[in-house]
Formats: structure tokens, C-alpha cells, sequence
């Protein structure tokens, strides 16, 4: 879990080289430290060489099928992370690895698809490309998304775009040295939409401050501006004297924003104080609070207008008196009540029903149609016939007209109310985001510290003025300020709003905690190390956002079908007006058909009318993003980060499973539980010799000799004798040269490379420790064998379990693993696995796992570690295992912060209850519009006289996008299979003697 939270942004590192293994082929790889350095060192250096990301032109596309064909080509090729195909651009975007794959080669794949294919952008380092986040206002349906995504997917400079119906919301990357947000805006506003930035890359370190005092000294101002400038670390300022504002860019590992404070407080001698700028950080629900407020005003103020023509026109006809007073003759044949329905129905028309009419002009002037077309052509067909009504009223002696003002005026207010409850529902389906967010506490107790390091003074502060190493106090029953580390104190944590891990877990001196999580029985004290976006908070929240942004396949159903539905609806809409009305005017159906207040013509032009106002494209455009949003959102509360849509269409597929062995299926914390010496020797000078060979190794197995070493030392971190000559033989072991004698600590065929005999009694030892499922390691001196350990991790509690509950669920398991045959075998009876692949290379794991994609199966791969890489890459679900490394949590769909296996379990199962949700959605969505639609056009009327009314079709298609959203919604109460809460998973103990077995031979 700490390997997890200790990522810098999720960022999108590549690999270096990943062939390389640690010298025991028995465990996973890590990457190998210089004497002294730590494993951050050495991931840092794996993490040098960044993925290459290509943007290549695809001609010949001319549907999704074919964008699937050109994605599938692509990602049979080993090494490709990530292959993102559009359509509509003719562009495809693929993030690779180069020291597997080149573009050549991509190219060549996509034409052996049969398309043509040319590299149009190589970006080799993704660290110059910026993300901006913008807020869409006035997208309705999935036509509109698509238009949006089209015109920035136009500008030169943005790499990739992805926006989202469901949340309003923009994704774009793009080159900075191309192009800036702000001409991102414009493309966004030229496409007919409002567009406001809700955060860029720029403002990950960027802070809003609120001066308070007098600032009409502006020499004094000019000197607080300098000063600030003058701070290391402060990267650009602005100001904005009329809000009192000042607007930082830094580097949060040399400032912060307490430091701006207090400058600005001692420049000003006190006179001046400054403050985090209110409102910071909460832009998006602002929108989404004005959106929901106007929509709600609107609503209201058309209900106003249109009750009052409701009844005059359905209910006051009926009674006696008041009807008389309604149809009192204005001007010849014009009546007093069509005059009030006029007057009443015209502000709802023009002025609470303008959205729709800016929204249909804005559609139309980009060569498209959306559901405000299709309002607005409803709407005015029964508003403008009924003004020739009663035009034709006041001018005619002997005309009586019929006039359907109620019709426009209830559409309209029915469909605000439609929008409403949406809009409501919609910021409902982003609840998970919400509560991560104010996970943080609102204040922080900081610590002084005097030279020493002792504790001197403390003080209350604004948790968002946390700077990097500040030391933090967490006193009983208080959040975590910031990420961090423990200098003093001893508590549990409970950390199950961040992990879902149930069971608070044990904190003390160099543990690390978690910003948000909560403190249970006793006082920290936390060096913050992460603040602000680069807390495991922030990150989380990024992940999250962006697995919402993320289509998912399916949604290519619903986009290919937005295309073409508005113009179809409206034919069909004519259609049915024109074939009613030739039907009447030719009497091919009896008079007696026509309702006593209307005429043939008006018969037809309300069938016409209840066509196009029934039809609803939104539901359509909300059946997947709505339930990938609060799926994703769930997995998070339950501690499953799934990477967007993608992710959760392929796990609901699965049904074969290849697990890695250590970490994975182990704990991967092996332990040394045997010594057996062959020489005469005391046991503290072989481990002492030993760990100087091994301490310059950062291998799993290394590391649990030095540890285990250490326990004849009294220090607490010991200092190793000098190890000249020190060598790494890839995939066996070590050697190197300690107090003049050569040792070399390995596998068996380290020293049958090496020419050096292996004792019939080191044979045994190593056969025994394989049958029992432990690695043998052999240690030999000045070229003679002189012991051999035996090292064993401990299966992960409840692995047995997992796997029986994934057989019930018709999931094949296959274990693949670099270890040795016995241990391997032994490990799978263990679990109850029948298929085992050992001594496996990392690209031998990624073919094994393309073998069975070949054969038909759907593939997840469960791993932690670098030499599990490209197997997540090649399998169809890659999951991680959040204890694991950031390689492999990079190169993951689906991160299992927990680290528990069940969790495997429990990523497929919402997975399959995510896209029975979203089928659920389809089915309603389209059987809603293919049973309403003929029902509108009149097929039921001749056989049993009902009819739709107009503004009966309206609410209807009001009520179908409530309905899907509210069908998502439900999924926030996804419990996980039952089978699980029987399996007790916690924290693993390893007791083990202090003593090993020890036995010499003479």
C-alpha cells in the first residue's frame, strides 16, 4: 500500500530496462541499487526513460468496427500500453514501450489491417504534455459530446480529448508549445458551447491568495510583490488589486503558500493579512450548483405562466359560467380565453424556452442536430399553428379555431423539470469524488521545532498551508493533515476510507500514513511528505476523475446510433403529420376519428408533434456514462481504482485469471526459516559475510538475509563489512570479495556456471525446502559450498479461498511465476491452482498470456512486480497489486490498493453488475423510443381511440432520462458477493525462531 500511495501522480513513466532480472529467477525483479542506495533510488533510476507516445493518421476507417479492428491490430503487438483509435479524426493515439515495439512497426500493423497508416506526432517524453479540465455548458445528448470532442481533436497540438456527457465535462491533452488553454476555449465556443476551465497542469502548484487591509499604499504593494518573487521556488505572480487577489505558481519542494502569508504579514509590518482565496478548488460544483439553480428558477417561473393555461384550456371548458365567461367573443371570432393562453404561453415560449432555441441554432450552425432541435421544431409547430389560430379568429367572421398553446407551454415546463432532476441526478452519480475530496481535515496542529529537534511551541493552522516538511501533530480521533512519515509516537490508523481496509492498522516510528485517514488511540508526529496535488488523496481523485472521463467501448453503440437519430425522428415526425393528414383529407378513415374540438389538419399535426417531442437521444447518451461513473466511484470507495470504461467492459468478460506467485499470491516478505552450515563456522561471521555480499542487492531475497542478519548485531542499523569486487550475475545470484575471501550467494546454477561441486547433502536440503514450497539459496566461501538457506513467503491469508470462489464463478486460474518448478507446484496444490508455468521470463509471462488470449479466453493478470509489466500490458485486464511497484501499477487497468486478493474477486463482480446495469439502461433507452415513438405516431388509435398528447410525449421523454440515471444511481448500493465476508483477510503475522534449524557437518 505505501509503494502505492508513494507515486507521484499516477504518472505515465515508462520502463527501462525491463528484461533485466535480479539475480534469483525464484522471485520478481526489482531494480538493483548501487552500495547504499534505497529502492526509491533504484525505482527512480528504472524510471528514467519515459513511454513513447504516438500520434498516427488511420485512412480508410469508415465505422467502429473498423476503429476495433485497428485497436485490436495494435495491441497484439508486444509492448504497446495503450492504443486509443477515433474514428471520426481518422487518428490513432498509442502509448509504447521502445524497447519492444517502434512506430515502423505500428504502422505496419495497422496496414496489415488493411488501412493506411503514418506517424503524424512522436512525443518521447510525456512530461511536456499539459491536461486541462473545462466545464461544456450546453451539450444535451451524445451528438454534442461528439462535436466537442471533434473540434479539439481539429487543433494542432492536442494529443488526445475526451469529454463526457455525463459530467460536462473536457479531458484535453495537449502540447504547450503548440498551442495554450486558452485557444482550447475558443475551439470549444466556436463548436456553439460554453466552455470554462476548471483546472490545467499549471495549476497543480498554483495558489489564490485574498489580501485583507488597506491596499491603496501601492509602494507598498510593489514591495510585497517583489519580496514574494524574490522567494526561492516562486515561479510567476499576478495580481488582481480589484478582488484583492494574488495568484501564485511554485515549486512546492522549496516554498508554500504559509511562507507567502507571512512575507506578506512581516512586509506590511502587520497592516496587511492574507488568506487561501475562498471558494478555492470548488469550481466544478459551482457550475454545476448555478446549472441546477437555473434550471429550478426557470422551472418554477414557466409553471407559473403555464398553469393557468392548462386550465383554461382542459379544465375551466368544463364548467358552467366560467366557460361562458372564456368564450366571450374580444374580436369577431377571437375568444377571451385564446387571448389569455397567448399572453400567458409567449414568455414561456420566448423567454423561459430560449435555451432551446440558442442550443438548436448552435447545433444547426455546426452541420448537426440535437435534442434542442427537435424541442424547438415541436414547440413552435404548436405554438406558431395556434397563433394562426387565432390570427385567423380575429380577422374572420365564421372561422373556429382550435389553438394548442397548452402544448408548447406544458412541453417546455415538463422538459425544464426534466432537466432539473437530471442535472440533480447526474451530480448524485459523482458522490464518490465528493467524498474523497473532504476526506482532508480543515485544520492541522503544527509543530516548532528548535535545532535539536525538540518540540517547542505549536499552533493551529489551515490544513491547506501544510508544507513539505513540516512536522504535523495528530492527536486521538483526528484526520491525517497531509501524507506523511511517523518521527514519534505509536497509534493505529484507521485507513479504510482510503484502502477499504476494514482493520485499523498499526502506526510507529517510519511508518507512513495517509492524508485523511484517521487517527484512533494515540499521538503522532508526521513529517508531511506529499501536500496538496501530490498527496495520495489527490491522486486517487485524478485517477478517479479521469477513469469517468474515459469512454467505454459500448458507448461507440450509443454514438453511432446519436448520429443519425434527431434527423431520423424528424422524418419519421413529418412522416406521420403527412400521413395523417392526406389520410383525413382523403377520408380514409371515418370522422368520427377526429376529436370534436379539431380538425383533420390539427388531428395530424398533434401525432406529428407527440413524434418529435417523444423521442429522446439523452437517455440514449447517459445509459453508459452514468453507470461507469458511479461504478468506478464505488470500486474506489471499496479500494478498486479501475482505470475508466475500458477497464470495467474487459473485466466483466473475464474468465481466466493468471496470477504471479510472490506478492501476488504470497505476501512477498520471505523470510529466512532454515540454516544449514556445511563447514565448521560460527553463525554470526557467516551472516556476517553473507549480508556484505547481499547488502548491495535490492532483491526480495537479499533483503530477508540482510534482515535476518541483522539479528546478530546489536545495532539497530549495523554497518556491514567492505565488499570489494562486487558482481550481479543476472537470474543465479552474487559474488563478490569480503575480508579476502570470494563469496558467492546464489541458485544452483550460479555455481554449475561457476564449475563448483554442489554436496549430495545441499541436494537434499534443496529438495526438501522445494517440497515445502521455500527457495533454497546456496552459499559457498573461497569456492567451497558452506551452507544453504532456506527462505520461505507465506501465502497470503485467504488465497486458497479466492481461487475456489473463482472456479465457482467459471474463472480458469494459472499461476506463472519466475521461481523454480517445485516451489511453484507446491505453491499451486497450496491454492488449489492445476495449471503453473515457473521459471517464466517477464516477456515469457506477456507470450503465455497472448497464447491464451489466442485461444479464446478473456485475460485478467494479477502482479506487483517489474518482471509482471508487460503481461498486465498484454493481458486484457492488467491488475496490480498496490503493495506492488509504480511500473506495474502504471501499467495496470485495475490497482488493488488493499492488496488482497479478494479484491480480484471483487473488481470482476461490479464489473458484471456495472454492465448489467448498463444493458439495463439500453434496453429501457431504446425500447422506451421504440415503443414510444409508434405509439406517438397514433398505431394504437384506430383500434382502441387512444392517443398521446403532446405534452404527455414531452414528460415522457423527460422521464426516460431520470430514469436511466436514476437505474446508474442504484449501483452506489453494490455490496460485494457474499462468499467473500466469510474469508478473513487482515494483516499477515510471520513468527518465526530466532534460531533457524542450524546443523553442522564435520
Amino acid at each position: 500500500m505505501a509503494k502505492l500511495l508513494s507515486l507521484a501522480c499516477f504518472r505515465n513513466e515508462g520502463w527501462h530496462n525491463l528484461s533485466a532480472r535480479s539475480h534469483y529467477p525464484s522471485m520478481p525483479s526489482y531494480p538493483k541499487g548501487e552500495p547504499g542506495t534505497t529502492s526509491s533510488t533504484a525505482a527512480s533510476a528504472v524510471n528514467e526513460a519515459s513511454n513513447v507516445t504516438g500520434l498516427f493518421s488511420v485512412h480508410g476507417m469508415t465505422c467502429s468496427a473498423c476503429a476495433g479492428s485497428v485497436e485490436k491490430s495494435i495491441k497484439r503487438l508486444h509492448g504497446i500500453q495503450e492504443a486509443v483509435v477515433d474514428v471520426l479524426n481518422n487518428r490513432a493515439r498509442v502509448i509504447f514501450h521502445p524497447s519492444f515495439v517502434n512506430e515502423e512497426a505500428i504502422c505496419e500493423a495497422i496496414e496489415d489491417a488493411g488501412f493506411e497508416a503514418a506517424l503524424l506526432v512522436n512525443i518521447t517524453n510525456d512530461n511536456s504534455i499539459q491536461i486541462c479540465r473545462i466545464q461544456v455548458k450546453g451539450m444535451t445528448c451524445t451528438s454534442c459530446s461528439t462535436a466537442v470532442e471533434s473540434a479539439l481533436m481539429a487543433l494542432a497540438g492536442v494529443v488526445e480529448a475526451r469529454v463526457a456527457l455525463a459530467t460536462e465535462e473536457a479531458n484535453v491533452h495537449y502540447n504547450p508549445n503548440i498551442i495554450n488553454h486558452s485557444q482550447i476555449l475558443e475551439a470549444v465556443d466556436d463548436a456553439g458551447f460554453e466552455a470554462i476551465l476548471i483546472s490545467s497542469s499549471e495549476d497543480l502548484s498554483k495558489i489564490d491568495l485574498q489580501v485583507e487591509g488597506d491596499l491603496t499604499d501601492h509602494s507598498m504593494f510593489k514591495l510585497i510583490e517583489d519580496s514574494l518573487r524574490s522567494l526561492p521556488g516562486v515561479l510567476e505572480l499576478h495580481t488582481s488589486l480589484e478582488v484583492s487577489k494574488i495568484s501564485l505558481s511554485y515549486k512546492p519542494d522549496l516554498t508554500g503558500p504559509r511562507d507567502f502569508i507571512n512575507v506578506i504579514q512581516e512586509t506590511s509590518n502587520g497592516n496587511l493579512k492574507a488568506k487561501i482565496f475562498p471558494g478555492e478548488g470548488g469550481r466544478r460544483d459551482a457550475h454545476r450548483n448555478k446549472e441546477i439553480k437555473s434550471y429550478y428558477k426557470s422551472f418554477l417561473w414557466s409553471l407559473v405562466f403555464t398553469v393557468p393555461v392548462f386550465l383554461t384550456s382542459m379544465v375551466f371548458m368544463y364548467i358552467p359560467g366560467i366557460k361562458d365567461l372564456l368564450d366571450n367573443k374580444v374580436v369577431k371570432m377571437l375568444t377571451i380565453g385564446e387571448v389569455i393562453r397567448w399572453v400567458l404561453a409567449t414568455p414561456v415560449q420566448f423567454v423561459f424556452g430560449w435555451r432551446f432555441y440558442v442550443g438548436s441554432y448552435k447545433s444547426l450552425r455546426r452541420g448537426s442536430a440535437n435534442m434542442d432541435v427537435l424541442i424547438a421544431l415541436g414547440t413552435n409547430a404548436a405554438y406558431f399553428y395556434s397563433v394562426y389560430s387565432v390570427l385567423r379568429a380575429a380577422t374572420s367572421k365564421v372561422f373556429e379555431g382550435t389553438d394548442f398553446f397548452e402544448t408548447s407551454a406544458m412541453l417546455i415546463s415538463f422538459i425544464l423539470l426534466g432537466k432539473y432532476l437530471e442535472i440533480l441526478a447526474k451530480g448524485k452519480t459523482s458522490n464518490a469524488i465528493a467524498k474523497l475530496m473532504n476526506l482532508t481535515p480543515d485544520t492541522a496542529i503544527l509543530l516548532s521545532l528548535n535545532d535539536e529537534g525538540n518540540v517547542v511551541g505549536e499552533e493551529e493552522i489551515d490544513s491547506r498551508l501544510v508544507q513539505k516538511n513540516d512536522v504535523i501533530k495528530i492527536i486521538p480521533g483526528a484526520k491525517v493533515a497531509s501524507d506523511g512519515l511517523v518521527v514519534w509516537g505509536q497509534s493505529h490508523v484507521n485507513e479504510s476510507m482510503i484502502t477499504g481496509e476494514a482493520r485499523p492498522v498499526s502506526k510507529r516510528k517510519g511508518d507512513t500514513v495517509i492524508g485523511g485517514t484517521l487517527n484512533e488511540n494515540g499521538v503522532l508526529h508526521v513529517k508531511a511528505t506529499k501536500v496538496g496535488s501530490e498527496s495520495a488523496l489527490s491522486q486517487i481523485v485524478r485517477l478517479v476523475e479521469s477513469a469517468q472521463m474515459a469512454k467505454a467501448p459500448v458507448q461507440k453503440f450509443a454514438d453511432r446510433i446519436s448520429t443519425y437519430f434527431v434527423p431520423l425522428v424528424i422524418l419519421i415526425s413529418f412522416s406521420t403529420w403527412l400521413a395523417w393528414f392526406l389520410a383525413g383529407k382523403y377520408h380514409a378513415y371515418p370522422k368520427s376519428w377526429i376529436p370534436s374540438s379539431m380538425d383533420s389538419f390539427e388531428l395530424a399535426l398533434q401525432f406529428g408533434i407527440s413524434v418529435m417531442v417523444i423521442a429522446c437521444p439523452c437517455a440514449l447518451g447517459l445509459a453508459t456514462p452514468t453507470a461507469v461513473m458511479v461504478g468506478t466511484g464505488v470500486g474506489a470507495s471499496q479500494g478498486v481504482l479501475i482505470k475508466g470504461g475500458q477497464a470495467l467492459e474487459s473485466a466483466h468478460k473475464v474468465n481466466c485469471i493468471v496470477f504471479d506467485k510472490t506478492g501476488t499470491l504470497t505476501i512477498g516478505k520471505p523470510v529466512i526459516v532454515n540454516t544449514k552450515l556445511l563447514i565448521k563456522m560460527v553463525l554470526r561471521e557467516f551472516y556476517e559475510l553473507v549480508a556484505a555480499a547481499e547488502v548491495n542487492s535490492e532483491h526480495p531475497l537479499a533483503k530477508a538475509v540482510v534482515e535476518y542478519a541483522k539479528k546478530f548485531k546489536d545495532e539497530e542499523n549495523p554497518s556491514w563489512p567492505e565488499a570489494r569486487d562486487f558482481v550481479s550475475i543476472t537470474g543465479h545470484g552474487v559474488k563478490a570479495t569480503v575480508r579476502n575471501r570470494e563469496i558467492m550467494v546464489g541458485n544452483k546454477s550460479l555455481f554449475t556456471d561457476h564449475s563448483i561441486a554442489i554436496p549430495a547433502a545441499a541436494e537434499d536440503l534443496l529438495a526438501e525446502a522445494e517440497n515445502l514450497a521455500q527457495t533454497g539459496i546456496v552459499v559457498s566461501i573461497n569456492g567451497e559450498v558452506a551452507g544453504v538457506l532456506a527462505v520461505s513467503d507465506p501465502l497470503k491469508s485467504g488465497a486458497e479461498e479466492v481461487i475456489s470462489i473463482l472456479k465457482s464463478m467459471k474463472i480458469k486460474s494459472i499461476m506463472v511465476t519466475g521461481d523454480n518448478w517445485g516451489t511453484a507446484n507446491s505453491i499451486a496444490r497450496e491454492v488449489g491452482i492445476e495449471d503453473v508455468i515457473a521459471e517464466a521470463k517477464p516477456d515469457q509471462k506477456a507470450d503465455k498470456v497472448k497464447n491464451l488470449q489466442a485461444s479464446g479466453y478473456t485475460v485478467a493478470m494479477v502482479g506487483d512486480g517489474i518482471n509482471d509489466s508487460p503481461a498486465l500490458v498484454a493481458a486484457d485486464v492488467g491488475m496490480a497489486i498496490g503493495a506492488g511497484t509504480d511500473i506495474a501499477i502504471e501499467a495496470a487497468d485495475i490497482v488493488l490498493m488493499k492488496s488482497n486478493l479478494e479484491d480480484v474477486i471483487t473488481a470482476i463482480d461490479l464489473s458484471r453488475k456495472t454492465f448489467s446495469r448498463i444493458r439495463l439502461n439500453y434496453i429501457w433507452a431504446l425500447g422506451y423510443n421504440v415503443l414510444g415513438i409508434p405509439i406517438a405516431a397514433g398505431v394504437l388509435f384506430p383500434s382502441t381511440g387512444f392517443r398521446l398528447p403532446p405534452w404527455v410525449a414531452g414528460a415522457a421523454m423527460a422521464a426516460s432520462s431520470v430514469s436511466v440515471v436514476c437505474c446508474s444511481l442504484l449501483l452506489k448500493y453494490y455490496k460485494r458477493p457474499g462468499k467473500l465476508n466469510s474469508l478473513d483477510i487482515g494483516a499477515i503475522t510471520i513468527e518465526t525462531s530466532s534460531d533457524p534449524l542450524i546443523i553442522h557437518e564435520d
